[in-house]
């Protein structure tokens, strides 16, 4: 947005564990078009925590969400809670009529996503998933390349994803005791981006993701995917516990087009912009492309286009309704990988970037 308004949209934050705080004093001061009015966890010592970066007024703090609508009356909520909450959550927003802009994984399954969707519209609420692995110029550039046809047809992509929790972690985080460490809580992220960049939806997903006793994760922190989208193939490889060089959080990205070969990676650490994109013509000499502006980057612009989309009467890029099939395809890898079969992809209608 190119202008504040005058009257920033008011928000409850609901869920202050160790994600929720970072939002609180790290994301939500960057966005001038939302004012936090109150915040909610029933941990009395998450607050206490969060006093450490922010200058927190005691009136500002609530344990239920009911008694902080009844004391400040907000427009909307942000939901950072972990994901078994975000159902119902949401759900409670939304009836109490306000937008609400909530973490990824949408909800753990994707009915009550569909029925969180169908009572957004029936309330005429905005209802956004923070996807904000889109909101990086590097990804953004790549599906101008794939829509633009800059290279001729796109074929094939292969994704690489390494980090390195591997046991002993001291201590334990809050993933090393996810039943799908790697899927939900990570891989959502990279199909999310291959959703946006390709401009279409998966068919089919197989994958495999064995348990790694020796890990320290009580799910298995190891996955290999083979999808498709049509005419276009794409493995994905990901894990939490490589020995090798680590990704950045995107991930490394190979993409073979018709007339060359573009490797890209986005997200650094601590949200920093480290994307880069490298084209190999298939006649020519390589070249690290020049990356679009992006006026607000990760979390600070999915809150961004939150409130741009309240503000504009209008459905905001990662939408409830366009995030129901990342989490068809989330969880069909899921499924995948516990029965050993190949599954298809609920099918839906990805939002035009443009």
């Amino acid at each position: 947005m190119d202008t504040i308004p005058v009257h920033p949209l008011r928000i409850v934050q609901v869920g202050l564990g160790d994600w929720g705080r970072d939002w609180a004093w790290r994301v939500n001061p960057q966005v001038g078009e939302v004012a936090v009015v109150a915040y909610v966890d029933p941990d009395p010592a998450a607050f206490a925590v969060l006093r450490r970066h922010l200058d927190l007024d005691p009136s500002m703090c609530f344990r239920s969400m009911r008694e902080a609508l009844e004391a400040t009356h907000p427009d909307a909520a942000l939901i950072t809670a972990t994901l078994p909450a975000h159902e119902s959550l949401t759900r409670a927003a939304l009836e109490a009529g306000l937008h609400v802009l909530v973490e990824k994984p949408f909800t753990d399954g994707l009915q009550q996503a569909i029925e969180l969707v169908d009572l957004a519209d029936a309330r005429g609420r905005v209802l956004m998933v923070s996807q904000n692995y889109r909101f990086f110029p590097a990804p953004r550039l790549v599906a101008r390349l794939v829509r633009e046809r800059t290279l001729g047809d796109l074929y094939s992509i292969g994704i690489d994803f390494r980090r390195n929790s591997a046991s002993p972690p001291k201590p334990r985080g809050r993933h090393h005791s996810d039943s799908q460490p790697l899927l939900i809580d990570m891989s959502v992220h990279h199909f999310d981006l291959l959703r946006m960049i390709l401009g279409r939806e998966p068919r089919s997903v197989s994958c495999q993701a064995p348990p790694q006793s020796w890990s320290g994760f009580d799910g298995p922190p190891v996955a290999i995917a083979s999808v498709e989208f049509d005419d276009v193939l794409v493995s994905y490889r990901g894990s939490w516990v490589s020995a090798a060089p680590i990704t950045p959080w995107a991930g490394e990205w190979r993409m073979e087009f018709e007339d060359g070969h573009v490797f890209w990676t986005s997200r650094g650490d601590d949200g920093v912009l480290s994307d880069r994109a490298v084209v190999r013509p298939r006649r020519g000499r390589s070249r690290v492309m020049a990356l679009p502006e992006v006026a607000r980057i990760d979390r600070a612009g999915s809150l961004t286009e939150f409130a741009a989309a309240i503000q504009e009467s209008r459905e905001p890029e990662c939408s409830g309704r366009d995030n129901l099939s990342t989490l068809a395809f989330m969880l069909a890898a899921v499924e995948s990988s516990e029965t050993g079969q190949t599954r298809e992809v609920a099918v839906g209608q990805p939002v035009d970037i443009r």
